[in-house]
């Protein structure tokens, strides 16, 4: 496609999810980028897994641009506990908000995925051309089935509809309005704080789920911002599109380096009877550094701000 998309910034923008930390990373960065005509909805205000009402409100709005970062998301506990809900709300969300981008002609949208949706043992790094080759990771197959229906949909529109919809998959993210919560977060964020609380407690030690092999990925999630807004003027394929900064570390090295910013003097103990999870997930980047991005911030730097934000929401 020639045209150029994403260059006014007088265009109306509906970022789906603005309060979660990815969508609010995309809010922070198209206000800094001077984008005036923002649109968005809290969960109180529009329902997004009910279809009447986001047709309702696509066609009172009419965007000419959409970021599809809502979803219903957790870690490895909440997603092999909350089966049903994960594939269910996520389903209604992406295709009530696909649907109704179509019907009202929305110039582009970007759909946000996750790197669950590869098979649990594609060889690493992981190219976009493994998706759909081999099982998914138990745990989370409910949600990675509903992400890849999302990647599907998103093709098929431009297939039938010649719909400029894109697709693109993040991995590990962590940032600013991360959730912390005790038993639905993701592994990072659960480790500030458990590390923090342990040190507000004198606790001795802390105990983490596995064995601390298993080898992960993470992005800020404001570097995952400024990926997507370049590629939602460089980037119109079908396909997908993995956004990662192509290195990884183990769980127990992640572990001590947050241990260390948060000041934990205590031990670490690895609970070897929990599962550890898919044993590796890296992302093959070569794509999008082709495209012309490469991330910016490192993993301390970014862990240091993410703590702060911790310690500024829970203090």
């Amino acid at each position: 496609m020639s045209e150029l998309y994403f260059q006014d910034k007088n265009a109306k923008v509906y970022i789906a999810g603005h309060r979660g930390m990815v969508g609010s990373a995309i809010f922070r960065k198209l206000q800094k980028e001077g984008f005036t005509n923002l649109v968005f909805r809290t969960s109180v205000e529009l329902d997004l897994r009910d279809q009447r009402a986001v047709r309702g409100f696509f066609e009172d709005e009419r965007p000419d641009y959409v970021f599809l970062a809502a979803a219903k998301v957790g870690g490895i506990v909440a997603n092999n506990t909350y089966r049903g809900d994960f594939i269910y709300e996520n389903l209604m969300i992406q295709s009530n908000i696909i649907e109704s981008s179509r019907s009202v002609n929305v110039k582009k949208l970007m759909f946000l995925g996750s790197s669950c949706i590869y098979p649990k043992m594609a060889p690493q790094p992981l190219k976009e051309e493994y998706l759909l080759t081999g099982e998914l990771e138990p745990t989370n197959e409910p949600y990675a089935i509903a992400k890849i229906a999302g990647i599907k949909m998103c093709d098929a529109y431009r297939q039938q509809y010649g719909c400029n919809y894109i697709s693109v998959m993040p991995t590990n993210l962590y940032g600013l309005n991360d959730n912390y919560h005790p038993q639905n977060s993701h592994v990072l964020p659960a480790l500030i704080r458990r590390f923090d609380e342990a040190k507000a407690n004198n606790l001795s030690s802390v105990s983490i789920w596995g064995s601390g092999s298993p080898k992960r990925e993470f992005l800020y999630a404001d570097d995952l911002a400024d990926a997507c807004i370049h590629l939602m003027r460089n980037y119109n394929d079908a396909g997908l599109v993995n956004i990662g900064c192509g290195e990884d570390l183990s769980i127990k090295e992640l572990a001590f380096v947050i241990k260390d910013i948060v000041g934990f003097k205590g031990e670490i103990n690895f609970d070897t009877s929990k599962p550890d999870g898919t044993p590796r997930k890296l992302m093959d980047v070569s794509k999008l550094t082709n495209l012309g991005w490469t991330y910016a911030t490192t993993l301390e730097q970014g862990l240091r701000l993410a703590y702060e934000d911790f310690k500024n929401k829970n203090n």
